[in-house]
């Protein structure tokens, strides 16, 4: 009589395994569209209004806006800033295709709050940007102090160019607090809850989100794309 065979203990795994790479495989792609366009932001002309934010960078006649919502204390929106902003200034900010607004959402903690504020303070010298890349390049830890006011005024008296005295003035003042939680409410009221998000819209108006710090591909994908339509 022919005996059955026993089943082979070693076949088994290789359904799970199979069935556990399908399952990353669908994770993946609904990453991709949790980053890219799927994020379902409430965004409309009067929810969100850059007004307040930062001074444009680049040309104000440039048909593509990237508008970015970070925090000072993030590590990804420096990491963003070092790594991939360059290249989008370089390929389209100085070259007239996009233009770019910062927004505040200071909301990692209590520090983050008057770091953006002094960010206004730079502003009146004229200096928004360079003081905003200054900021991230000198980055500590989080709700490690760097950004308390006191360090916030040491960090800046290295800081070229910059009249210590008026800024100082400024940043005890507290004059741009309103502002910044101003930015930092529109953010919360469309939805973004975490940073670095940014909304890239197009000539015709339409609006793609991309969240965490991606790549320039990524940007270059997306401008390119509203740039053809």
């Amino acid at each position: 009589m022919r005996k059955n065979k026993k089943p082979n203990a070693k076949s088994k795994p290789k359904g799970k395994f199979i069935g556990i790479g399908i399952l990353a495989i669908i994770a993946a792609i609904i990453g991709v569209i949790a980053l890219i366009g799927g994020l379902d932001l409430n965004i409309s002309k009067t929810a969100l209004n850059t007004n307040n934010g930062s001074p444009i960078l680049g040309s104000e006649s440039a048909s593509v806006t990237i508008i970015e919502f970070g925090d000072y204390q993030c590590h990804f929106c420096r990491k963003w800033n070092i790594e991939t902003k360059p290249l989008i200034d370089k390929n389209y900010l100085q070259t007239g295709k996009a233009k770019m607004i910062y927004m505040d959402l200071p909301i990692i903690g209590a520090d983050s709050l008057k770091a953006h504020e002094s960010s206004y303070c730079a502003n009146e010298q004229d200096l928004y940007w360079k003081y905003h890349d200054y900021l991230y390049s000198n980055q500590g830890h989080e709700n490690d102090g760097w950004a308390r006011e006191e360090n916030l005024k040491i960090l800046a008296s290295s800081f070229e160019g910059l009249d210590l005295e008026k800024f100082n003035k400024c940043l005890d003042s507290g004059k741009y607090t309103n502002r910044v939680t101003d930015n930092k409410n529109i953010g919360i009221r469309i939805g973004v809850s975490s940073t670095p998000m940014f909304v890239v819209i197009g000539p015709d108006k339409s609006t793609t989100q991309i969240a965490g710090a991606q790549p320039f591909s990524v940007f270059q994908k997306i401008i390119d794309e509203k740039l053809a339509s």
